[in-house]
């Protein structure tokens, strides 16, 4: 079988270069270390930040709310490793502005696996991150849009217009914390993360995959409940918004000189695509099953892109359609079936 390894590196190239191509559209636990909500921030318009999705869990009082995360694909969400102490029950709903009132364009999907990173540790807020599966793929609409996410190649703190969503509390010292019915929204500053680390502010807790965002004197922040959202700035040059940041941690909300600490989504842009791409080899092909063996972040039991693909987003107000990302594997592979014939005919002659 070693003649279908190549085939499966040219695969997973066109797979990774396909994620985020139609994306970016806008229309419009520990002590210490505190989980997130807006402060400060304003009603969203519907459809204003359309890859924004609240997951949701039964036992979580009120609303349900439990966290944030971001449709980058048809049926994959990123959020924060943080959230989860298991899945049973979690679901997610995306293309909602008004979590009471949904509305027709709302789509809601279980749970199929969660994917956290190996090394995240919870004492100290590294590796916040995480992959959920849907169970089935969502439909797109102007509601409900992917993601763009940043490779290397983007200069992400030269971008200047960044702003902060969720349902969490709006209330900074609230007794009793309690997520918001309509999706709040907030402009932020990207904040040097050398500084955000000094002395007076973090005193070295911050991670270097970690991005620092709000205001030196407080005010607008990330609190309890926005665990998990984006972080989101748009592109310099052009009509739309790359997802930067994870929301993670701070020290209490809104306060002077305790900005929101986010997870990078560049830092883990390879991270993002192997766990994507070999989850579906194990899915699509079990005879990849033995290659994927070693936990991250070696990356080596599956393939992954030698060259970095640079998102290409569509036009500001225009829908895609959400092409499927895993058909393309699945053709692919089918067709290799051909090859594996007609190459085991050339050996026996």
């Amino acid at each position: 079988m070693n003649w279908l390894r190549p085939l499966i590196l040219l695969a997973v190239a066109r797979f990774a270069h396909g994620i985020g191509e139609t994306c970016g559209n806008y229309h419009y636990g520990h002590i210490g270390y505190d989980k997130t909500r807006v402060v400060g921030g304003t009603d969203a318009q519907a459809g204003s930040w359309p890859w924004i999705v609240s997951i949701q869990h039964p036992w979580v009082p009120d609303l349900g709310h439990l966290c944030g995360g971001s449709l980058i694909s048809t049926q994959w969400v990123l959020t924060a490793a943080h959230c989860f102490d298991q899945i049973n029950m979690v679901s997610v709903v995306i293309g909602v502005t008004q979590l009471t009132q949904p509305g027709p364009g709302a789509q809601v999907r279980s749970v199929k696996q969660l994917v956290m990173h190996d090394y995240y540790n919870p004492d100290d807020m590294s590796n916040d991150i995480a992959l959920l599966e849907l169970d089935h793929p969502v439909q797109c609409s102007p509601y409900i849009q992917l993601a763009c996410l940043p490779d290397a190649t983007l200069r992400v703190s030269e971008l200047q217009n960044c702003w902060i969503a969720g349902w969490g509390s709006t209330a900074a010292r609230a007794a009793d914390p309690k997520s918001s019915d309509h999706l709040q929204e907030a402009k932020v500053q990207l904040i040097n993360v050398k500084l955000c680390n000094s002395s007076r502010w973090y005193a070295g807790d911050i991670h270097t995959h970690n991005l620092c965002a709000g205001y030196p004197q407080g005010t607008i922040d990330t609190c309890q409940g926005d665990s998990g959202g984006p972080l989101m700035c748009k592109d310099n040059h052009a009509e739309y918004w790359w997802v930067v940041g994870l929301t993670s941690w701070g020290r209490g909300c809104a306060r002077a000189r305790k900005p929101g600490i986010y997870t990078s989504t560049q830092f883990f842009y390879d991270w993002i695509v192997f766990q994507m791409t070999c989850s579906n080899f194990l899915t699509t092909s079990h005879i990849w099953n033995h290659y994927i063996t070693t936990p991250q972040p070696s990356q080596k039991p599956c393939p992954t892109p030698s060259v970095k693909p640079r998102q290409i987003p569509t036009t500001m107000g225009e829908f895609n359609s959400c092409p499927f990302l895993i058909k393309i594997l699945l053709e692919f592979l089918s067709g290799s079936k051909g090859l594996q014939s007609a190459w085991s005919q050339r050996r026996v002659l």
